[in-house]
């Protein structure tokens, strides 16, 4: 079950996504730059995304039940595939305020206080990312991680109007303001389908991380040398939980209890290294050819 602390987290992203709506509005409505206007848009986006953070973190951790046995990790790849969407859809209406801009250049005013308002709105979004990022590392959870990564991109984004604008205030090449949203609106198409991409490949059961699991064979490593052997290792994630089942093969004289011991030994030294993993074992005699039949995921008898 995921901590309940973890839903603060989702406020603190919707207080700073309102925070910098309204500063980065006011940025847009001073200066008037088509630049500054999609900076501002992406805000909505940062809003609706924390918005289905919050939704999902509060049903992913809820307990299993009769009709979800594995819980309601899943429920976080919902949040990061909406995000991705409204941010392909926040992309679109971007760069058509661009090109009406660049067809009908317009000057931009109040630059110097209007930059300086969407700085602050940038150090806001830093500050949340950071925040975001260290906590989904720790509790392994890929909302709060997938929204840390948007506001990183939403601060580089914020970077780049914020250069562009200035140069336009100091060359007056009108041109430039529309362009840079254009730019704006290809970053985050970009990031828009790296979300998607990743809750695509969550709800399809993705592997683990290839970190963890060469953390895992380590562990099943040091077990080899001491006699025992596996195979048909398997592992998903759903959320910030981790599914790892795996098939142990001892000396076919060993007792059940045995065995078993052996096995809770194994299971806590694969959790030690993939945290809030859900482990399972199967025992099987290492001597019988038939334990070597069901290394695929469809059992196969000859």
């Amino acid at each position: 079950m995921l901590p309940a602390s973890l839903k603060r987290y989702a406020w603190l992203s919707i207080a700073a996504a309102l925070s910098t709506i309204l500063l980065k509005g006011v940025a847009w409505w001073l200066t008037g730059s088509v630049g500054l206007l999609s900076d501002a848009l992406e805000s909505f986006v940062n809003l609706a995304g924390a918005l289905m953070a919050l939704a999902m973190l509060s049903l992913a951790e809820m307990p299993e039940d009769e009709n979800h046995a594995h819980g309601h990790g899943k429920a976080e790849y919902f949040s990061s595939a909406f995000e991705g969407f409204l941010i392909l859809i926040a992309a679109i209406c971007i760069a058509y305020a661009a090109i009406e801009r660049l067809l009908h250049p317009q000057a931009i005013e109040a630059v110097g206080i209007g930059l300086a308002v969407s700085v602050v709105a940038s150090i806001i979004n830093l500050a949340t990312a950071l925040t975001l990022m260290k906590v989904g590392r720790q509790h392994h959870s890929i909302t709060l991680e997938a929204d840390a990564h948007h506001l990183l991109t939403d601060v580089w984004t914020s970077a780049g109007v914020i250069v562009g604008v200035g140069l336009v205030w100091l060359t007056d090449w009108l041109w430039l303001d529309p362009v840079i949203a254009l730019f704006v609106a290809a970053n985050i198409v970009w990031t828009g389908w790296q979300l998607l991409s990743r809750s695509a490949a969550g709800l399809m059961d993705v592997s683990i991380s290839g970190e963890q699991l060469r953390a895992v064979e380590a562990v099943l490593d040091g077990y080899r040398s001491q006699g025992l052997d596996f195979h048909a290792l398997r592992t998903r994630q759903a959320g910030t939980r981790a599914f790892i089942t795996l098939h142990v093969l001892v000396p076919g004289v060993w007792t059940v209890q045995h065995g078993h011991d052996w096995l809770e030994r194994i299971e806590a030294d694969i959790r030690a290294v993939v945290p809030n993993a859900h482990v399972v074992t199967h025992l099987e005699p290492i001597e019988d050819p038939v334990s070597l039949t069901d290394r695929a995921l469809d059992r196969c008898i000859e």
